[in-house]
């Protein structure tokens, strides 16, 4: 008998969130309004099952929300926890450029 085991294949952060090309491009057309699968796949070069399987990646991130409409479901962004993502990015990049403007004055002189 064989056994599978299923593990989690992202870890969710900002960066993986946003590695992706296509994940990107539905979270900046979220950002323009709610939409449904067939709207986001009308624009994209991936097909709606594609769409889907990023979707639900963003959706267990939650940055993502659904609710139906009639027999569709309608996605949209949830901005509170997509700036928790934005806080992540935030500080990598504040502390990378921090790094890379060198020491200041008093750590090159020993006062710091």
């Amino acid at each position: 008998m064989i056994t599978y085991a299923f593990v989690a294949a992202y870890a969710f952060d900002a960066w993986t969130l946003l590695g992706d090309a296509s994940r990107r491009s539905i979270i900046e057309r979220l950002s323009e309004g709610p939409c449904t699968v067939a709207d986001l796949a009308a624009g994209m070069p991936i097909s709606r099952p594609a769409v889907s399987q990023h979707l639900k990646l963003l959706k267990d991130a939650g940055v993502v929300q659904d609710a139906p409409r009639g027999k569709h479901r309608v996605y949209s962004l949830d901005a509170q926890r997509l700036a928790r993502y934005r806080r992540q990015l935030d500080e990598f990049w504040f502390d990378a450029l921090a790094n890379l403007a060198g020491p200041t004055d008093d750590e090159t002189r020993g006062d710091a």
